[in-house]
C-alpha cells in the first residue's frame, strides 16, 4: 500500500471533525464512515456529509446499524435525556446516553470498511477527560480492540499492522477546540446535542452541549453553535 490511507470514524461532532482536520494534515487521504444506528439526533449524519465535503475526504460513506432494537439508551430509546447535570457528575457514573456497546459496534464497521480497503489505520475521536463517563472511550479499550482487530482479521493474521489513532485521548474540550481552530475546522457546520430541536438547534443543556459550551469558552474561541433558544 503505497498510499497513506486510512478509515475515520465521523460523527459530525466537534471531536470527529478535529480528528479529520489532524488526519489530513497527517498526510491521510481519509475514508470517512458515518453510522446512522437509529439515534434521536440524527441531524449530526447531515452534519457529517458537511465535514466529509468541507475538510476533503476521499469518500464518505453511512451505514445503518439499528441500535432502537437493543435499546437500553436514552439515544436509542424512549428515554429522557438528561439536562443541567452539574460539572462534577460529569465522568463520575456512566449515565444514561451511554450507548450499549456502541463504540465497539462502530470500531467493527470501520474495520470491516478498512479491510475491503486494505487500509490498516483506523482513525477515531474518543477522548478520555471529557468524556461523560463512557467506557469505550477509554484508552485501555482502545488498545484493546487493537488486539482484536489484529486476531480477528484476514489482513491481522497476515501480519498488517492494524493501528487506531485516536489524537484527541488525553486532550481536555478546550485543548481539542484549540486543535481544531489551528487546523482551520470550521465548527459551526458540525454538531453535538444529544436532543435537537426539530429544526436541528441545540438544547444547550445535555452534557454533550454543556461539555462544548464549557470548552469554547474555556478556549477563549466565540462558540459557534445555533441554539435551539437563547443561552446562558
Amino acid at each position: 500500500m503505497s498510499e497513506k490511507r486510512a478509515v475515520l470514524l465521523l460523527s459530525g461532532g466537534l471531536d470527529s471533525a478535529t480528528c479529520l482536520a489532524w488526519a489530513r494534515q497527517e498526510g491521510f487521504a481519509c475514508h470517512t464512515l458515518a453510522v446512522d444506528y437509529g439515534q434521536r439526533h440524527r441531524v449530526e449524519l447531515a452534519a457529517a456529509r458537511e465535514v466529509a465535503r468541507t475538510l476533503g475526504a476521499v469518500e464518505h460513506r453511512e451505514v445503518a446499524v439499528d441500535l432502537r432494537a437493543l435499546g437500553g439508551s436514552a439515544l436509542t430509546a424512549d428515554i429522557a435525556v438528561p439536562k443541567y447535570r452539574p460539572d462534577d457528575a460529569l465522568g463520575r457514573d456512566i449515565p444514561i446516553t451511554y450507548v450499549p456497546a456502541r463504540n465497539t459496534v462502530l470500531l467493527a464497521l470501520a474495520l470491516g470498511y478498512a479491510e475491503t480497503l486494505g487500509v490498516a489505520d483506523l482513525v477515531a475521536g474518543m477522548n478520555a477527560l471529557d468524556y461523560s463517563g463512557y467506557p469505550d472511550c477509554r484508552p485501555e479499550f482502545v488498545r484493546a480492540f487493537e488486539v482484536v482487530a489484529r486476531l480477528g482479521t484476514k489482513a491481522g493474521v497476515e501480519g498488517a499492522a492494524l493501528r487506531i489513532h485516536t489524537p484527541l485521548i488525553a486532550l481536555d474540550k478546550a485543548g481539542i477546540i484549540r486543535l481544531g481552530i489551528s487546523l482551520g475546522v470550521d465548527y459551526a457546520i458540525t454538531h453535538s446535542c444529544y436532543d435537537p430541536a426539530s429544526d436541528g438547534g441545540a438544547c444547550g443543556a445535555c452534557d454533550a452541549c454543556l461539555l462544548r459550551k464549557k470548552g469554547f469558552h474555556a478556549a477563549g474561541v466565540p462558540d459557534p453553535t445555533r441554539y435551539a433558544s437563547p443561552q446562558p
